[in-house]
């Protein structure tokens, strides 16, 4: 069988007789979800020939990473393989960043993919679309703020993540081995955003740091000799979500003895601390960005499509771009309108989380087929089902059902905790069905109790 992905200048097989292809880019929680159904859907029946683009090899699902930079999760245990996926699910997995997009000839146009050493792994080439889907998700914004990229880790990536955590166990390690007092900021971390994110890494780290260090680290005094301080430039933590569960977020985290700061604007990120616009400088050894998102830079340049400010996709209610019918976009990276959105705001947009992704992969994974049979597409409509904060195992806060029943429920504690682990759940079963996800739950609580609760390297 010719390959599917081969560059439409090659020769292709007869438009009259080859399947439609669709291409989706990005690897992230809504393009695998959406993906894997086509693929189920489409792909293994020969209506369609299915491709994914991603750079990575791996998934993880990005609401994950701050466990994963706290020691708190081993990445191992919750990477899925696109390769594997691509088998099992009948489409095509091809590695490589896109970089461009010819509408002309109807190519996604992707980078070369090299190793570490420079020896390339595969060429730049272009993958012909009838159908295109974009779901590239979204980075984080440094707002041009001064050292944010040679002294701050941001946490997009699990390789990310991953660093942070080898930072955090070998600073450890250094205060446990040196003979000299602890300097000014050592073992301290200063988390910028308090947004869900760095909220949740506060937590996760107050735990994790703790668990780390019993672990025979006996010249550390984690009460005395750790500091982790929140910084938020407005005025509360969590500003995206209803008040009430700022405060109760506030509560537990000072409680925990977090440094909360707020009304805190960063002005820059220097070698061993945060200098603030106030003057002041909060000293820390690491330093982790998590405020603000954008869509990737690449997206400004797309052959023509409108994008917006942070360089989101415009998309109609059908989640097509306004000026391609045949090219979509779902998740971070799309700037979809939220007509339903009360309040002052006008021209409201569907805000970056994890539940408007997964609702955007259902829908269209029902709606493309209908346009492969030249059917009306359906639009589609944000349901909002609240906002829930992970704290660790100190405890969850948040609001269930939004706006559908004239009211935000505020939830907090073991049932807002089980709230929360079902959205994870969520995503496994639209990836692998109900009896791989209840077999890999029921490894991962045996394996948590043989193993250490913390990653210790």
């Amino acid at each position: 069988m010719a390959d599917a992905v081969q560059s439409s200048n090659t020769g292709e097989t007869d438009e009259a007789v080859r399947p439609h292809r669709i291409v989706i880019v990005g690897g992230g929680a809504g393009g695998l979800e959406l993906v894997t159904r086509l693929g189920d859907k489409l792909g293994g029946r020969g209506k369609a020939e299915i491709t994914l683009i991603e750079r990575t090899r791996a998934h993880l699902w990005k609401p994950l990473l701050h466990e994963i930079a706290a020691g708190s999760m081993d990445l191992g245990h919750h990477e899925l393989d696109y390769l594997a996926q691509a088998h099992w699910h009948h489409f095509r997995y091809r590695t490589g960043e896109m970089i461009g997009l010819d509408r002309g000839r109807r190519e996604v146009l992707v980078g070369p993919v090299s190793e570490e050493n420079g020896v390339e792994v595969t060429p730049a080439r272009g993958y012909p679309y009838d159908t295109l889907v974009l779901a590239v998700g979204s980075l984080t914004n440094d707002f041009g703020t001064p050292g944010v990229a040679e002294h701050a880790i941001c946490l997009e990536t699990p390789d990310q993540a991953a660093r942070f955590h080898r930072r955090l166990v070998n600073a450890c390690l250094r205060a446990q081995s040196q003979n000299e007092p602890l300097r000014p900021g050592q073992l301290q971390v200063a988390i910028i955003g308090a947004g869900a994110t760095g909220v949740e890494l506060a937590a996760e780290l107050h735990k994790s740091t703790r668990e780390l260090v019993a672990f025979g680290l006996d010249r550390i005094d984690p009460d005395r000799d750790i500091t982790l301080h929140l910084i938020e430039a407005a005025d509360r933590i969590l500003p995206a979500l209803p008040p009430r569960i700022a405060t109760a977020a506030t509560e537990l985290l000072t409680g925990l003895g977090v440094k909360v700061y707020t009304s805190a604007r960063v002005a820059a990120v220097v070698p061993n601390g945060v200098k603030l616009a106030d003057g002041r400088i909060i000293d820390a050894e690491l330093v982790v960005w998590a405020a603000g998102v954008k869509a990737p830079a690449f997206l400004q340049n797309l052959d023509g499509l409108e994008t917006n400010a942070i360089n989101q996709l415009v998309v109609r209610q059908t989640l097509q771009t306004t000026r391609d019918e045949d090219i979509f976009a779902i998740g971070d990276c799309a700037a979809c309108p939220w007509p339903e959105r009360n309040g002052p705001q006008h021209n409201a947009i569907v805000p970056p989380r994890a539940q408007a992704a997964h609702q955007q992969s259902t829908h269209l994974a029902k709606q493309l087929p209908r346009k492969l049979a030249g059917q009306r597409l359906v639009p589609w409509h944000y349901r909002d089902f609240g906002s829930l904060v992970s704290l660790g195992e100190y405890s969850t806060v948040g609001s269930l059902m939004g706006k559908l029943i004239g009211r935000n429920l505020f939830v907090e504690g073991y049932f807002a905790r089980f709230m929360y682990v079902s959205l994870y759940k969520m995503h496994e079963y639209a990836l692998h069905g109900f009896i791989k996800v209840a077999l890999d739950t029921a490894v991962r609580l045996i394996t948590r109790r043989t193993e250490p609760q913390v990653k210790l390297h």
